[in-house]
């Protein structure tokens, strides 16, 4: 087979990767409608459209590059902070917030990016582990720029692009957030379904290999990583914004354990699974810090082990649905339908 042939086969799949489906329209509707279906829980919503940006940044580099992180955290808080620096010494209006927000934690993760292109998987890990400790230090100490332990205060945020006010009841927050993930997903759809993303995917599985090929690892790595430190400042800026308040705390280190926990919960790998995982995640521990204040982190602890027990597989759509089948009495489909169900 010609160049040219396979070059258009590789052209028509992508683009049949990066179509729209029926199911994802119908999730975006949903998350619309939810501002107005269930007006009291506002801030909730807020809540799991943040943390499903937060996800959506950490799985680009884990799900699609390989790059395992503790610290992700540190480009959350890097946001975080300098929208509420912004709004207090600059512009107070949050969209340009948000972009200032996100162009500074882009800038970090490049200016670290260097860390993670060589060595093993626990040299990364304790590599953005150490990184997020010492920015948490960092802030902490300089209490005349981050206002130390007590955290930044008096923060106000103007009506989005002068128009739409933040309510209290926190619609427009929503709003907002979702509005900003929606156009962040939109973006990671297109990269991971273009020539790039793939190239990616073939240096999660083999970097050497895809050296030889032609595709230069640390050159994607870095694109990706700072790709991701922008999306995970945006995500910051966003909580920042819609609380008019940030203190040490968006730098600990539970942050960075609780996003790898929401991939764990929606699936790695796959750009939806961190907005299944967050709303999984978010309602759970709403849930549960109800009924048993205690001990949530034991149950969802619990659910953990009992995923990873199960395993993913024994529990995909696909596995179900072939059950259904054996006990009806239909006949079970093929591997190959399987793996298209999947998809």
């Amino acid at each position: 087979m010609s160049r040219l042939p396979r070059q258009a086969l590789a052209s028509a799949f992508l683009h049949r990767k990066a179509r729209w489906k029926p199911l994802e329209f119908a999730f975006w509707i949903t998350a619309l409608g939810a501002a107005f279906a269930f007006p009291s829980q506002q801030l909730l919503l807020s809540e799991i459209a943040i943390l499903a940006l937060f996800a959506l940044s950490l799985d680009l580099i884990v799900g699609y590059a390989g790059i395992l992180s503790l610290g992700h955290a540190a480009f959350f808080g890097i946001g975080a902070y300098a929208a509420g620096l912004i709004s207090l010494h600059a512009v107070a209006e949050p969209v340009t917030g948000l972009i200032l927000s996100g162009a500074i934690a882009g800038l970090a993760g490049l200016a670290t990016s260097f860390l993670v292109l060589r060595g093993s998987d626990l040299t990364k890990l304790m590599t953005t582990f150490g990184v997020s400790m010492l920015l948490a230090e960092a802030a902490n100490q300089a209490a005349w720029l981050t206002g130390g332990a007590d955290g930044l205060s008096g923060i106000v945020i103007d009506p989005i692009v002068g128009l739409f006010e933040f309510d209290l009841f926190g619609r427009t927050g929503y709003l907002y957030c979702l509005g900003v993930l929606f156009a962040a997903m939109f973006i990671a759809r297109r990269i991971v379904n273009s020539p790039f993303g793939l190239s990616l995917k073939a240096i999660k599985r083999n970097s050497r290999r895809a050296a030889m090929l032609g595709i230069s690892p640390n050159r994607r790595i870095v694109a990706i990583y700072t790709l991701s430190a922008l999306y995970a400042g945006f995500s910051g800026a966003l909580l920042t914004q819609t609380t008019s308040f940030v203190s040490p705390d968006v730098l600990a280190f539970h942050r960075s354990a609780d996003v790898l926990l929401v991939l764990v919960l929606g699936g790695v790998g796959y750009l939806y699974g961190g907005v299944i995982g967050a709303v999984i995640f978010t309602v759970l521990r709403a849930w549960l810090s109800v009924v048993t204040p205690q001990y949530w982190m034991f149950w969802i602890g619990l659910i953990l082990v009992a995923l990873v027990l199960v395993g993913r597989d024994r529990i995909s759509p696909a596995r179900l649905l072939a059950g259904l089948r054996a006990r009806t009495g239909r006949p079970a489909s093929s591997p190959a339908q399987h793996q298209k169900e999947e998809a």
